[in-house]
């Protein structure tokens, strides 16, 4: 009984101990969300030096610093906006089947080969081929590394869009984003280090596609609005200062006792760092949307004066993307807007649905390439547009097409990406590659590389094994690398 009675006694000490020393739990928190490392230390800026707090010092020098993910939400078509096939006008009305193997499609529902309805040009000096659907970014190319043998292992949506984001079919896996937070941290105390830019649209499968999985949940991507109100409730209701402090000092106290009594546990330890973050964020987020500060060239180069409305929301997306970079934000995503029909999913009205997306995202993002080049940021900003899959060549009924994992287009411009190159080849049907194969561990360890990550490297130990975003796979692309 003594030795019971002397436990439950040294129970009540750790209780004082927290009440008095409850101060250093923030540190802690502070520590857990922001990768082990923050720039307080000049010494600490320095990428090699952060990954050698990790134990992963690399073998060569990251060239960039952050991430911008355009993510083409619904699947593009591959022969519609980058992959020119003039096969397909010479046949164009034919039975595939009668020209090669035509694969299972997820609703079987087999038209005539279909051409493009859009025509394709040369641009820029590596005279890279694009779509009338891009002509703000065809005058973009020669910044632009083209991959048109990208494949993915899934056919449709759900899979397919956790396979593009976490590296698994399977729900549950932290996101890209997470990973890249959790190996890097963050260069800004007062904004999340993981952003995703919400258009509208919510990829299928929802937001375990910006978890962060089994990773720490201060990992996990906030999601904010390119608009005059960027998260909900981020102005204070109090009307004193003080008294939104001594809520927030109440609220810390009890979860700093929770944790005294259950000892280290993620979720107390996550919502302690995100009170913290969220008070902080009050006074930096709202400062994100001040376009005003903005001359009316960059405003109209992002396209904030363009006739459709879905082109001024992106455009706002855009460049608030621009203005988190500058921020130090690692990784941002954008998801794409409403346009009123479906996403980049045209299983019937192809020609409608594509021209809407496109004419929203594509002089934005245009916009976007320019601005960072004239002010020196996409030295080390890398831009990558890509959705989860791509389309058949033949029809699905009359006018639409059906999902192909088996082929799809994507690029890559900026920090360490050689510009004007074209990196696989498919069929002349752009139906299935046949050079230079890639798939999407291939584009998580390209993009960890150029960050200073060996994808190999960055693990975490779950479920009894060391697991990685890339899992046993991925090779990165050095040929589209400058």
């Amino acid at each position: 009984m003594g030795r019971k009675k002397h436990i439950i006694n040294n129970a009540m000490s750790r209780r004082e101990m927290l009440s008095v020393c409850k101060g250093g739990f923030g540190a802690l928190a502070f520590t857990s969300l922001y990768g082990k490392v923050k720039a307080a230390d000049k010494s600490l800026q320095d990428p090699k030096t952060i990954l050698s707090q990790l134990g992963q010092v690399p073998d060569y020098a990251p060239k960039a610093k952050n991430v911008i993910f355009l993510y083409m939400d619904g699947g593009p078509s591959q022969v519609d906006t980058f992959d020119y096939k003039p096969r397909l006008e010479a046949e164009n009305g034919e039975d595939p089947r009668k020209k090669f193997k035509v694969e299972k499609t997820q609703f079987g529902n087999i038209g005539k080969i279909l051409k493009s309805p859009w025509d394709f040009k040369q641009y820029g000096d590596c005279g890279m081929y694009v779509s009338d659907l891009f002509p703000h970014i065809a005058t973009c190319v020669d910044d632009i590394a083209l991959i048109k043998s990208m494949t993915s292992k899934f056919p449709e949506h759900t899979n397919a869009n956790y396979f593009l984001h976490t590296g698994s079919g399977l729900q549950g896996r932290p996101s890209m984003g997470s990973w890249i937070n959790y190996g890097l941290g963050s260069d800004n105390q007062n904004i999340p280090g993981y952003v995703v830019l919400d258009g509208g649209l919510i990829p299928v499968g929802g937001l375990d596609n910006f978890s962060s999985g089994f990773l720490p949940a201060s990992y996990q991507a906030s999601v904010l609005k390119a608009n005059e109100n960027p998260v909900a409730n981020i102005n204070p209701t109090e009307k004193a200062k003080g008294l939104q402090e001594k809520k927030l000092s109440f609220i810390k106290q009890m979860d700093e006792s929770l944790l005294g009594s259950i000892g280290q546990e993620d979720a107390v330890e996550s919502a302690i760092s995100n009170y913290e973050l969220a008070y902080r964020m009050q006074t930096s987020i709202p400062e994100l949307t001040e376009f005003k500060q903005e001359s009316k060239a960059t405003l109209d180069l992002y396209g904030f004066n363009a006739k459709y409305p879905q082109t001024r929301a992106y455009a706002a997306q855009c460049l608030m993307a621009r203005r988190l970079v500058e921020r130090g934000v690692r990784f941002i995503e954008l998801t794409c807007p409403r346009v009123g029909g479906d996403r980049w999913d045209q299983h019937s009205g192809l020609k409608e649905g594509h021209e809407n997306n496109a004419r929203a995202v594509d002089q934005p993002i245009a916009g976007l390439l320019k601005d960072l080049k004239s002010r020196g940021l996409l030295e080390e900003t890398l831009v990558v547009w890509t959705g989860e899959f791509g389309r058949t060549p033949f029809a699905q009924g009359k006018n639409g097409r059906d999902h192909n994992p088996q082929a799809f287009s994507m690029w890559m411009a900026g920090a360490g990406i050689k510009g004007g190159v074209q990196f696989g080849k498919t069929d002349d049907y752009g139906y299935k590659v046949v050079e230079n194969k890639v798939d999407i561990h291939d584009m998580h360890a390209t993009i960890l590389h150029l960050l200073g990550v060996n994808h190999e490297k960055l693990r975490f130990r779950f479920g009894g094994r060391d697991i990685r975003l890339t899992d046993v796979h991925g090779h990165v692309i050095h040929d589209i690398l400058s």
